[in-house]
């Protein structure tokens, strides 16, 4: 769905009709043809404050992140990033399944004690086994790419 914009020549002048659209497609003419699903009216005499009620009303159908992205104001800029890198992400990934926790009862002992300096190292390691595939799996047999890197 988008706002289709329609012109039309009035004698005194141009008008604008803003209507909400969505494209369907036309067997007789072979192409996506747009079909009008609501009218706003014309441009200069839109009801601003039931455009905002409509939004927010559809934004209770999104999760709040998407709902705030869908409703940014445009002059926002990307200034900088900062690379953490696949393994940080991964590391996330792996805290956030609680996969970290899974390894820690299954060590040595099992539920009920055991060495727990063992336990984390052996969780380290296994992340820094998933961490390689993960992070280049092509390469990480040693063997380079299909494109000829590495």
């Amino acid at each position: 769905m988008y706002v289709k914009t329609m012109k039309r020549e009035n004698k005194s002048g141009t008008v604008r009709y803003l209507h909400l659209a969505h494209d369907e497609w036309g067997p007789v003419k072979g192409r996506a043809v747009p079909k009008v699903l609501f009218t706003f009216g014309r441009e200069d005499d839109l009801d601003r404050d039931a455009v905002r009620r409509l939004v927010a009303s559809l934004s209770k159908l999104l999760e709040p992140g998407d709902a705030l992205a869908a409703t940014a104001a445009s002059d926002l800029q990307f200034t900088s990033s900062v690379p953490f890198g696949g393994a940080s992400v991964l590391d996330q990934l792996w805290r956030r399944l609680r996969i970290d926790q899974i390894v820690g009862r299954a060590g040595p002992g099992g539920p009920s004690g055991g060495c727990r300096r063992d336990v984390t190292a052996t969780e380290r390691v296994l992340f820094a086994l998933v961490a390689n595939r993960g992070g280049c799996p092509s390469q990480a047999d040693g063997r380079s790419s299909e494109r000829g890197e590495g």
